[in-house]
């Protein structure tokens, strides 16, 4: 009979005496370095901040002489708001807008506004700010521009709204308690003055158009007050154009080209 074959089973040869078996691993040294992980670079860690933050990976590159400034949700004044809330600070606006102001690089400011309104002496410290700034200013409204917003969308040198973009403009009021005397009817008449006459002075309405827009009845379910729509806020002089963000942002090169010839001409 022939003798069995003494192979490993996957061929015809036997295993040679000083065979041993290679399981592609290395040797164990208890003294070598433990690797590590590789760690993500700051490259790495500045796209997943800007992701979480922003929701997005990239920015824009390129320096800019134009700052956009933007001012969303309700002004927060001198009450803080509640977490949940989307709010702008002013003790972040305003040092902002001096920071603005003595820039050199900065040529001029866009301002975006997308909000309820909120804090009545905020918004009318942000706006004079605004109106107050030397170099060019351009405020567009988009989605909304309400209440004490109002007075900062017209604070800029030129002022747009986008098509579906409303503007609510009501009277002054108060949340909370109210002491029931002439003196606190009085309060709300001044500040409420103030307001028109700050958006009086920095747009095309008269006062008497603006108070009975404040005053309409019949126009609000739950208030009195006026809702004006992208060409109605032009049409009765609050703002000066309908447009979108190229609009405002070509407006603003135009005014900042302006102010460098005028800058230049011989007095």
């Amino acid at each position: 009979m022939p003798e069995e074959n003494p192979g490993n089973g996957k061929n015809d040869f036997p295993y040679p005496p000083d065979f041993e078996p290679d399981h592609g691993c290395e040797p164990f040294d208890p003294n070598a370095p433990v690797p590590q992980e590789p760690q993500p670079d700051k490259q790495n860690q500045s796209s997943m901040q800007n992701l979480k933050e922003l929701g997005t990976n990239t920015l824009p590159d390129g320096k800019s002489n134009i700052h956009c400034l933007t001012i969303i949700g309700q002004i927060e004044g001198h009450l803080v708001l509640p977490p949940q809330n989307k709010t702008t600070k002013y003790e972040h606006i305003i040092p902002q807008l001096v920071a603005l102001e003595e820039s050199k690089d900065i040529e001029g400011v866009l301002v975006v506004l997308n909000t309820v309104g909120g804090d009545v002496e905020a918004g009318l410290a942000i706006s004079e700010m605004v109106a107050g700034l030397s170099k060019p200013t351009v405020a567009i409204v988009l989605g909304g521009g309400h209440s004490i917003g109002v007075p900062i969308a017209v604070a800029a040198k030129y002022s747009f709204i986008a098509q579906t973009a409303s503007m609510t403009i009501h009277p002054i009021r108060l949340n909370g308690l109210v002491i029931g005397v002439p003196q606190t009817y009085e309060y709300l008449d001044k500040m409420q003055d103030r307001v028109v006459r700050f958006v009086t002075q920095h747009s095309k309405i008269s006062e008497a158009t603006f108070r009975e827009m404040m005053f309409r009845t019949g126009e609000l379910a739950r208030d009195i007050g006026t809702v004006l729509i992208g060409q109605e806020a032009v049409e009765c002089g609050l703002i000066d154009e309908v447009g979108s963000v190229g609009h405002a942002v070509d407006k603003l090169k135009r005014l900042i080209r302006d102010k460098k010839q005028w800058e230049v001409q011989p007095v």
